[in-house]
């Protein structure tokens, strides 16, 4: 029996993800050629078969978006300058009819078996639909499949990344009034919020699984044995979030209901990244505000003269001419991020702004500004 998109999507739902991925295999094939295509596998919750299932009155629709591995033989830098623009376009053409948008990412296998383990690689081997190629394509990867070892800086970007999805559901909420498409964009990022601040726990305790429910059900065990800050409120948002992930859905509440979720999910997000940071860093952190002004390296994995070069590349002379230019980039993500999301004063305090400002190396301090800076820095450092 063929393995399922979904959980308990309907199989007319199940027919159309299977009709999408047999169309999208002929658009791959009729850029790729053959000699060079080893693969092509679905990853993300329709790989994994926990795909999302949105009930409308007239059947059950896909949700959000349908992540496609490409892998190609050679060199991973030299395919994807070559192939990109083309499954891009493809994407594109392709994602009306699926009715949720389709992306690719070129990957190969030889990169795979010398890259260390990280959650994207261990989501990705762990839970997977093959498209087309060998159905064993991951036997020599199976370093992949040790979700204990996923480096606790894993959990630290998990978290950047949805904190960053609330960063910007809060500049959406900035106005007094929102479309439809904003509402969904913060109601979908809140989600994705509360599933992440339980994840991310797990994967500083080695207990992650690629399922979400399993996910779940560890969580509440490990709540069990350990004893952790709001652990009934993660809990219980984890619980949402799987739900949402599971079975999204259009939320229309009041602009101001929605703003109170969005205040009581970003200070519970709050806890969980300064209990995560002081145990990752081994430095107690006390507040948002003073974990954006430590100076200590907060990416100490990274390789200093690396990323002298990463801070060249992004910020050109000016990025390696002062105390930051051997950190990681992503570093200053992080500081700004802690302000801009928890700090209230972060832009009319002399001293926040100053912060805000520098680490973004914005050219000015007002909201919009700095934010457009932030979303540049975090489209590469996500």
């Amino acid at each position: 029996m063929t393995a399922k998109f979904t959980i308990d999507g309907s199989d007319a739902l199940e027919a159309h993800l299977a009709h999408t991925c047999s169309g999208i295999l002929a658009g791959v094939r009729s850029i790729i050629p053959a000699a060079e295509l080893e693969a092509l596998v679905l990853g993300g919750g329709y790989g994994r078969g926990q795909g999302g299932v949105f009930k409308t009155d007239s059947g059950d629709r896909p949700y959000n978006d349908l992540e496609f591995y490409v892998f190609i033989r050679g060199n991973v830098l030299v395919t994807e300058r070559k192939y990109r623009h083309p499954l891009n376009e493809l994407g594109d053409k392709l994602s009306p009819a699926a009715g949720l948008h389709v992306e690719f990412k070129v990957y190969s296998v030889e990169k795979l078996k010398r890259t260390p383990v990280s959650m994207f690689t261990y989501d990705l081997v762990a839970g997977h639909r093959i498209i087309c190629g060998d159905m064993e394509i991951f036997k020599s990867c199976s370093h992949h499949l040790a979700a204990d070892q996923i480096p606790l800086y894993e959990a630290t970007r998990l978290l950047v990344n949805r904190c960053s999805g609330l960063l910007l559901a809060k500049d959406f909420l900035r106005n007094s009034s929102l479309s439809g498409e904003q509402n969904d964009f913060i109601v979908r990022n809140i989600a994705k919020a509360q599933l992440a601040f339980g994840d991310a726990l797990l994967t500083a305790f080695g207990k992650y699984h690629w399922s979400c429910t399993e996910r779940h059900h560890r969580l509440g065990k490990l709540f069990a044995s350990e004893s952790l800050p709001r652990s009934e409120d993660i809990l219980k948002h984890h619980a949402l979030g799987v739900e949402f992930k599971l079975h999204p859905k259009f939320i229309h509440v009041t602009h101001e209901s929605l703003d109170q979720l969005h205040h009581e999910i970003s200070r519970l997000g709050q806890q969980v990244w300064l209990w995560n940071e002081s145990r990752r860093l081994h430095h107690p952190f006390i507040s948002a505000k003073d974990y954006a002004m430590a100076c200590l390296n907060k990416c100490p994995e990274t390789v200093p003269w690396k990323n002298s070069l990463l801070n060249l590349r992004t910020f050109g002379p000016p990025g390696i001419l002062n105390s930051q230019a051997f950190r990681y980039p992503r570093e200053r993500l992080m500081n700004a991020l802690a302000l801009l999301l928890w700090e209230d004063d972060c832009l009319t305090d002399s001293q926040l702004k100053a912060r805000v400002q520098q680490q973004l190396r914005a050219s000015s301090a007002g909201w919009t500004n700095v934010l457009g800076s932030y979303k540049t820095i975090w489209q590469n450092y996500g």
